[in-house]
């Protein structure tokens, strides 16, 4: 491997690896759930966390840093929706080991005890 693939391959892990860090927290990963299935308002996003304002507030303005949620005003209404399909891409993943019916490290360990 030449130096400069060497460069790339870095540089690629490490931007891995911010999106990585940026996905766990249970809360952004929580948001970002929600905005897969499209764009919604701050308040919105609060009735669906249960959560307060300035954490919601805290947890989108990481994203945004992060480059996965993009902001949209309406009068005094902020919309997020996500950015890209990188996100979506990983939480389908996800869904798939963690929450969905046929998976999840708590259904392959009662298969294996049985």
């Amino acid at each position: 491997m030449s130096d400069e693939d060497m460069d790339v391959m870095m540089s690629s892990a490490c931007d891995a690896s911010q999106l990585l860090k940026a996905l766990s927290h249970e809360g952004r990963l929580m948001i970002l759930c929600h905005l897969v299935t499209g764009e919604k308002s701050v308040t919105e996003l609060e009735e669906l966390l249960s959560a307060r304002q300035a954490a919601v507030s805290q947890q989108l303005a990481r994203l945004r840093l992060e480059g996965l949620v993009t902001p949209r005003r309406e009068g005094k209404a902020i919309y997020y929706s996500l950015t890209d399909d990188r996100p979506k891409r990983i939480l389908e993943v996800i869904y798939d080991m963690f929450c969905s019916v046929d998976g999840g490290p708590k259904k392959a360990a009662l298969k294996s005890d049985a």
